[in-house]
């Protein structure tokens, strides 16, 4: 059973994260709006606030406007209290490339640029750690995409060798002193496309990656939540049982007569075990026009009725980007409860 302290710990963090949500949604709060917002007490709303504006996560704005009595006080949530970096490896032509942003706590990006690197290896990715730690000191958190998987804290199968056997996440976070997460690019695409839409209710989709000289792989969401699998497997679509090689799958995904029905393979299975609603296939292999060809494809197995719709994706970097924003915000909110995490 824990402790009187250890649970008194936690409803405190629990009523932090709420008067902090509810700065963030509104342009600017008083100590009573925030107490109905929440369902906390005045007094506790007070409390908090009062250290809130001690550590600088909130502003005192100018009071309302008097309606015949004291004038409240308002409150604003300070968004460049805490900003968070995010990297997200890639592959072009063949050739390795950082793409990184810089957001502040209200999601808006404050710098966003790429970089061409050698090797995608620990050294190239630290590197641009410490230099966007040293330019921006209120980095609370990174978030680094990889094109491959991490198993019990180290990073397993990866597009990148260099990577492979890398327990990348501690050894950023105990030398930066930062929260840190690295995860899988697919999720993290397939994590920006689903909050880019709107869901009636929590939906399945899957993305899907083709790029030339790397194996393909895919992001699930289901039922409005990301599916990694017992060992962050999830997604591994190039180990589908094709009956041939890997070396003759790789060989077959770059000729455009052989690459349809392959491709058709990997989504048929993922319609037959997932049942997404939508597949968004997306890397310099596939074309729009491809899809007509892949969905017919399908059909010889799938029942239309069954069959999720397909989507092109010309580039897949804005809900690469944008899904690990979001997911490296959501790594500095308190989770008990609170806020809902999709990943």
């Amino acid at each position: 059973m824990p402790s009187v302290t250890h649970s008194s710990v936690k409803v405190k963090k629990m009523n932090e994260e709420l008067v902090r949500q509810a700065l963030r949604h509104a342009e600017y709060g008083t100590k009573s709006s925030i107490a109905q917002a929440t369902g906390l007490s005045i007094a506790t709303c007070g409390t908090l606030l009062k250290e809130m504006l001690a550590s600088g996560e909130a502003l005192e704005d100018e009071p309302e406007a008097s309606s015949g009595g004291r004038r409240a006080r308002r409150f604003a949530y300070n968004a460049d209290y805490s900003y968070i970096a995010c990297i997200g490896a890639v592959f072009e032509q063949g050739r390795p490339r950082l793409m990184y942003a810089i957001a502040d706590s209200a999601g808006k990006v404050i710098e966003r640029r790429s970089r061409e690197v050698s090797v995608l290896d620990e050294s190239a990715i630290d590197t641009l750690v410490g230099l966007l730690l040293g330019k921006y000191a209120q980095i609370k958190a990174v978030g680094i995409g990889i094109p491959g998987l991490v198993h019990d804290g180290v990073i397993n199968i990866c597009d990148a060798e260099k990577l492979i056997g890398v327990p990348l996440e501690q050894r950023i976070r105990e030398k930066y002193g930062v929260r840190v997460i690295v995860e899988n690019d697919m999720n993290l695409t397939v994590y920006g496309l689903y909050r880019e839409r709107e869901w009636e209710e929590p939906g399945t989709l899957a993305v899907m990656i083709f790029v030339s000289g790397c194996f393909p792989g895919a992001g699930l969401m289901i039922d409005g939540h990301i599916h990694r699998g017992s060992s962050r497997f999830a997604g591994e679509v190039s180990f589908l049982p094709f009956g041939i090689s890997r070396e003759e799958q790789q060989r077959r995904l770059d000729a455009k007569k052989t690459f349809v029905p392959l491709a058709a393979h990997a989504v048929a299975s993922l319609a037959a075990i997932v049942n997404p609603a939508l597949i968004a296939l997306t890397g310099g292999q596939v074309q729009e026009s491809d899809l007509a060809m892949i969905r017919q494809h399908c059909l010889e197995f799938i029942p239309p009725e069954h069959m999720p719709r397909l989507l092109w994706l010309e580039s897949p970097e804005e809900p690469y980007i944008n899904g690990l924003i979001a997911m490296t915000s959501e790594s500095l909110s308190y989770s008990l409860e609170l806020v809902e995490k999709r990943y």
